[in-house]
């Protein structure tokens, strides 16, 4: 009993860490770093998915801290998503850094490319250049032109390595945005994406199997 007790905890706390859903909106954090960053403890990024209506919602990456680090976001690949449709308009694109020195921007709609390690995403948002343009949060908004979205959750698809978002992060050496100086430079730079491909099915076929489990 207690085993399956621990089981039922562990499995909620990785389900709210993978996704959420409330109302329309979706979030996924983005936990898996790539080896350039991996060595600092994330997550990195938040990424807040409002779907705004059935063809428009608004996307929200924020940079997170843990401890002595803060994971700013920017550069080539600054944040990538998979949409989910074949046509769309990027558009509303807001970056801000509450730290100092920094100039966030010019940002642009980066098209289709690959965030290192984790495959193709077909919509990127590019910052102009290096560690002292990086954001603490950056936000757009995409409208669907080929059909609608019935969810926040139906925004986003998985791409071919079955990712549906990723961020190009730099690791500062302070606790929290707003303490940040562009001066001291990053302490590493890489990319980060959500936890493993295919979380939230594994974590919904265990939460069955335990289910069948107290019943028997």
């Amino acid at each position: 009993m207690k085993r399956q007790v621990a089981l039922a905890t562990l499995l909620s706390a990785l389900v709210v860490v993978g996704s959420s859903a409330n109302a329309d909106t979706i979030s996924y954090s983005l936990g898996l770093g790539n080896p350039a960053i991996s060595g600092y403890t994330g997550p990195y990024v938040g990424v807040l998915v409002n779907r705004t209506s059935g063809t428009t919602a608004d996307i929200t990456f924020t940079s997170l801290s843990n401890g002595s680090q803060t994971f700013l976001i920017g550069d080539g690949g600054t944040a990538a998503v998979n949409v989910n449709a074949s046509s769309w308009l990027l558009s509303s694109i807001l970056g801000t850094n509450a730290g100092t020195g920094f100039s966030p921007g010019p940002f642009s709609n980066g098209g289709s490319g690959n965030e290192d390690g984790f495959g193709s995403f077909n919509q990127n948002i590019d910052d102009f250049d290096g560690y002292t343009h990086s954001t603490s949060s950056v936000s757009f908004t995409l409208t669907n032109l080929s059909g609608s979205w019935a969810s926040a959750a139906d925004v986003l698809a998985p791409n071919a390595s079955g990712y549906v978002a990723a961020a190009h992060v730099f690791v500062a050496s302070c606790s929290s945005a707003a303490s940040c100086d562009a001066g001291t430079g990053a302490l590493a730079t890489g990319f980060a994406t959500v936890p493993e491909p295919g979380t939230a099915s594994v974590l919904g076929l265990g939460l069955i199997v335990l289910g069948l489990s107290r019943r028997r």
